[in-house]
C-alpha cells in the first residue's frame, strides 16, 4: 500500500526536557508490561461485558501504579477505567487511551470466526519468548498494558509536569452491536468516558499499525433484502408463483463485490483508503431446509473518509442499487443504511500529531516523512468527532515472527510482540514529555 507524504516540524527537546524523557525511559519495564498483558488477557472482556477487566485496571492503576484512579460504571455488565496524574495547572491535559473489549466471544462465535478456536482466539495467555499469545493480545490488551506502563514509568520517575496526564480504558469499542448485551458497541464506552468528565485537550490512541495517523475512517452499514416467495422443495422448478430469493441474491452479491473496489478508488482521500466488505448473509431456517425462504438479506460494511459524509455514501450506494435494479428488472430488492459513523480527522499540523511524529523519529532514528493509507475504524473516530485532537500511534500486527498459522485472517488479534509494543510505548512516552512539560500557549490550546 502506498503512503501519504508527511511533513514533520523539527523541535528538539531542551536539555531539561531530555533529562525528564530519559528518566521516564529508564523506568519503563518490558517485563512488567508483559506480566500485566498476561493478566489482562486472562480476564475475558467481550463487547458489552467488560466490567471485570475495567474493574481490574482501575484497581491496578490505583493500588499498583499508585495514581488516583476509578471504575466508571455504565451498567451491571460494563464500565470504564480511568486515572490521572495532575500537573501544575498551567499545561494541557493529555489522555492516553485504549479500548478494552475484544471482538470474539468464544462460546458463541464458532464456526463464524474459525472451524475451531485457535490459541489466539482464547482468553488465556501463553508466553513464547518475545511473543504473548491469547485473545486480544495485540488488540486491545497490549495497548492497555503499554499505556499503563508509560504512566507507571512517569510515576516511578517522580517527574513533575506542567500539564495533566490522564489514562482511560473503555468498553463498547468494537464495530458491532451486541444485541444480547443492550446493543452495546460502536464506541459507546468512550463516548460515555469523554462526556462524563475525562474530556482532554489532546489524546494519544494506541492501536495496531506502525505509524502516526491523523485520521480515522467512518463506516456505513447497509442491508440489502432480496424478495421471492416462500417455497417448498417438492415444487417443480418454473412453477408460476414461486420465485427464489437466495439465487438472485447470489447475483447481487457478485455485483456489489465488483462495485466495492471501484468505490474504494473513487473515495480515497487524505490518509484513508476506504475499503468495503460483504460480511453476512441471512436466509432461511436450517432446521427446515424443505422450505426456501421468501427473503434473503445481504449485509456489508463500507468505510468512509472524514471528508465524505454517511449521507453521501448512502447516495452512492443508492446509485449502485438503482443500476442493479435496471440490470435485473425481475428482481425485487429493497435496501437500507442501518448503521453509520462519520470519519474523524485531526490536522496533520496539530501539536499532537507533530509531537508524535517527532517521537517516532526519536525511536526509529529515521525522519518521519510518510504515513500509510489505512481503513481500520477505531474509537479514535468518536474521539475526533467529539472535537479532541488525536494521534493514533501503533506497531506492526501481526508481528513478523509470529507463527504462520496464527497470521491467517484477522483471527483473535491475539499475537503481540513485546519488543514491537515497547517501541510504540517509547514513542508515546516522548509525546507525553514533549507535551506536558510546556504551557498551554506553547502547544496551541
Amino acid at each position: 500500500m502506498e503512503e501519504v507524504p508527511t511533513t514533520t516540524n523539527a523541535l528538539p527537546l531542551t536539555p531539561e526536557r531530555q533529562e525528564i524523557f530519559e528518566a521516564v525511559l529508564a523506568h519503563l519495564n518490558a517485563d512488567r508490561m508483559r506480566n500485566l498483558l498476561v493478566d489482562v488477557i486472562d480476564i475475558h472482556s467481550p463487547t458489552g461485558a467488560e466490567r471485570p477487566a475495567s474493574e481490574f485496571m482501575a484497581a491496578h492503576l490505583r493500588d499498583v501504579v499508585g495514581i488516583d484512579a476509578h471504575y466508571q460504571e455504565i451498567s451491571a455488565a460494563t464500565g470504564n477505567a480511568y486515572g490521572e496524574i495532575l500537573g501544575s495547572g498551567e499545561g494541557a491535559r493529555l489522555l492516553l487511551y485504549s479500548p478494552i473489549d475484544t471482538h470474539i466471544d468464544p462460546e458463541r462465535d464458532i464456526p463464524y470466526v474459525a472451524k475451531a478456536l485457535r490459541e489466539d482466539m482464547i482468553p488465556k495467555a501463553r508466553v513464547d519468548g518475545d511473543l504473548v499469545i491469547g485473545l486480544g493480545a495485540t488488540n486491545p490488551k497490549c495497548m492497555v498494558a503499554g499505556l499503563t506502563e508509560i504512566v507507571h514509568a512517569v510515576k516511578d520517575a517522580g517527574v513533575g509536569f506542567t500539564g495533566d496526564l490522564a489514562i482511560g480504558f473503555a468498553g463498547g469499542n468494537m464495530p458491532w452491536t451486541a444485541m444480547h448485551r443492550d446493543a452495546y458497541g460502536i464506541s459507546l464506552g468512550v463516548y460515555h468516558l469523554l462526556n462524563r468528565g475525562l474530556y482532554p485537550d489532546f489524546c494519544v490512541l494506541m492501536k495496531p499499525r506502525a505509524g502516526v495517523f491523523p485520521e480515522e475512517p467512518g463506516m456505513c452499514w447497509f442491508k440489502v433484502s432480496v424478495y421471492g416467495d416462500f417455497g417448498y422443495a417438492g415444487i417443480t422448478r418454473g412453477t408460476p408463483g414461486f420465485r427464489a430469493s437466495i439465487i438472485p441474491a447470489a447475483t447481487i452479491i457478485q455485483e456489489i463485490e465488483e462495485w466495492l473496489p471501484v468505490y474504494t478508488v473513487r473515495n480515497r482521500d487524505g490518509f484513508i483508503n476506504p475499503e468495503g466488505w460483504i460480511s453476512a448473509v441471512r436466509a432461511g431456517d436450517p432446521t427446515r431446509p424443505a422450505f426456501p425462504p421468501a427473503t434473503t438479506e445481504i449485509f456489508l460494511d463500507v468505510r468512509i473518509s472524514p471528508r465524505t459524509s454517511p449521507a453521501q455514501v448512502r447516495h452512492q450506494f443508492h446509485q449502485l442499487m438503482e443500476s442493479i435494479k435496471a440490470n435485473h428488472p425481475d428482481f425485487e430488492i429493497a435496501w437500507e443504511m442501518y448503521g453509520s459513523m462519520p470519519g474523524g480527522a485531526t490536522s496533520p499540523d496539530n501539536w499532537i500529531i507533530q509531537s508524535s511524529q517527532r517521537g517516532f523519529e526519536v525511536e526509529t532514528g529515521e525522519p518521519y516523512v510518510s504515513t500509510p493509507y489505512q481503513a481500520g475504524q477505531t474509537d479514535g473516530t468518536m474521539i475526533r468527532v467529539l472535537g479532541v485532537p488525536t494521534a493514533r500511534v501503533g506497531y506492526p500486527m501481526p508481528p513478523a515472527h509470529a507463527p504462520e498459522e496464527l497470521k491467517a485472517g484477522l483471527g483473535g488479534m491475539g499475537v503481540a510482540s513485546i519488543d514491537d509494543v515497547m517501541k510504540a510505548v517509547r514513542t508515546i512516552a516522548y509525546t507525553v514529555v514533549d507535551t506536558l512539560t510546556r504551557t498551554r500557549e506553547d502547544v496551541g490550546v
